[in-house]
């Protein structure tokens, strides 16, 4: 396997954008669904292949149906979100 980029030596800035959704989301009340959720999204937007598969795993685990996580990407248009 290849040696992953250290993002926190590489992009300090996105690095600490990153840790501040983490402790945003850790102080909120909205439910572990949803955090995972939106995590989920931050890394399809970040298009991070190694983020996304491990919240995709976490938002499973957490009891999120796979048709929701399928239409997490066009998630304003979805009627399966409120």
């Amino acid at each position: 396997m290849e040696t992953r980029v250290n993002i926190a030596e590489t992009q300090p800035l996105a690095y600490k954008a990153m840790i501040g959704l983490e402790s945003y989301l850790k102080n909120t009340s909205l439910s572990e669904t949803n955090k995972k959720l939106i995590k989920l999204r931050s890394s399809q937007i970040n298009r991070c292949a190694f983020c996304i598969d491990m919240h995709t795993k976490e938002a499973l685990n957490n009891g999120e149906s796979a048709h929701r996580i399928f239409m997490l990407s066009a998630w304003e248009e979805s009627s399966v979100f409120t």
